[in-house]
């Protein structure tokens, strides 16, 4: 279960025909064979295209989110970064992870929650838009059809083989496509969101 004190934190009455709501996004760069990263985490290869329009779109994006879910792999990469990347409350999915680090635990929780309920939880706890990153967090989101927005920024190298954006689904999902951008050092960011029956 999220820790109630680090999801409070920035909770806020949030109604909407007496439900809560929440909205999920993905935002995330692939090589141009669709990997977000090296079978062992490592994504040198995506770091020279952060130019400053990239660090500024990624702050555009980030002025809209209240919450990150990312999951073990994730959360064991950026233990490894010079400084805790994140300035919103985390939520770290995993199943065999026991404890956050000492140093962290205001900053992230643990869950072990599927997707479904910990997303109840958190509009529950009064947030309104998860950031949802992670190869595998964001396969089982969108498996679950809990993906509303994907941003997704291809840049022009093949690195072969590595950890895939997209995994197996059980019946199609359908989005639109709202705009796509192109850059100068040849990353294409489009803009996605998803297509739903009322």
């Amino acid at each position: 279960m999220v820790a109630k004190n680090a999801l409070q934190r920035l909770a806020e009455g949030l109604s909407q025909s007496g439900r809560h709501m929440l909205t999920t996004h993905v935002y995330i760069g692939t090589s141009l064979d669709g990997y977000i990263a090296r079978k062992d985490g490592s994504f040198e290869w995506l770091l020279k295209f952060a130019d400053q329009a990239a660090v500024d779109s990624y702050a555009e994006f980030m002025a809209g989110i209240d919450v990150i879910v990312i999951g073990r792999g994730t959360f064991e990469t950026v233990l490894g970064f010079p400084e805790w990347p994140y300035d919103r409350p985390t939520v770290v999915l995993s199943r065999s992870l026991k404890e956050i680090p000492p140093e962290l635990k205001e900053r992230a929780t643990l869950s072990e929650r599927d997707p479904k309920d910990l997303l109840n939880e958190l509009a529950e706890s009064g947030f309104r838009s998860a950031y949802v990153d992670g190869g595998k967090v964001i396969q089982s989101f969108l498996a679950a059809d809990l993906i509303d927005e994907l941003t997704v920024a291809r840049v022009p190298i093949l690195i072969g083989d590595g950890i895939p954006l997209f995994g197996k689904l059980d019946s199609d999902l359908e989005f639109e496509h709202e705009r796509t951008a192109s850059y100068p050092n040849g990353l294409i960011r489009s803009y996605y969101r998803r297509i739903r029956q009322n």
